[in-house]
């Protein structure tokens, strides 16, 4: 079900929303496996119009994805208290999508490089190439595929 903003005049341009995305550190990723919500903050890329992030090849994450593959996945880009307006200076994004663990093969690979790049941008190819190699056993590449993406912003940064 996807609800709409009340407070239009605050609603990011999806531009802006993506913008965040790429822009972003940590994200939290909510999963609903067994009717209990479980959030957890990762790094991830925004890649090729979806979210990617790694983790082990078993755990929590991994099995209410299996149980439930509806997610949503949150960054906030600004939060900064304004204690004279008893205000917050705000961005936020949340995207909702279905998560999907992937195989080995082109798209993974396309993917934890692109992550690799984002957190290690000024490592050379070779390098991240034999670190990804090192951890490929244990290491899982999930993709969650964007079905709405939802962005606001507090009124003075409209």
């Amino acid at each position: 079900m996807i609800y709409e903003m009340r407070r239009k005049k605050q609603q990011m341009s999806n531009d802006d929303a993506v913008r965040v995305l790429q822009d972003g550190k940590t994200g939290v990723l909510a999963v609903c496996g067994d009717n209990q919500p479980y959030a957890v903050p990762l790094n991830y890329v925004y890649y090729d119009s979806k979210i990617y992030f790694h983790c082990a090849t078993q755990g929590r994450k991994l099995d209410e994805i299996a149980k439930n593959s509806e997610v949503s996945f949150c960054v906030v880009a600004q939060d900064d208290i304004v204690p004279e307006k008893f205000a917050t200076r705000y961005r936020s994004v949340i995207a909702f999508g279905n998560a999907r663990v992937l195989a080995h093969g082109a798209e993974y690979d396309a993917a934890i490089d692109a992550l690799a790049r984002k957190y290690s941008p000024d490592v050379s190819a070779d390098l991240r190439r034999k670190e990804i190699e090192k951890y490929a056993e244990r290491l899982a590449m999930v993709a969650v595929d964007i079905s709405y993406l939802s962005g606001k912003q507090s009124s003075d940064l409209c």
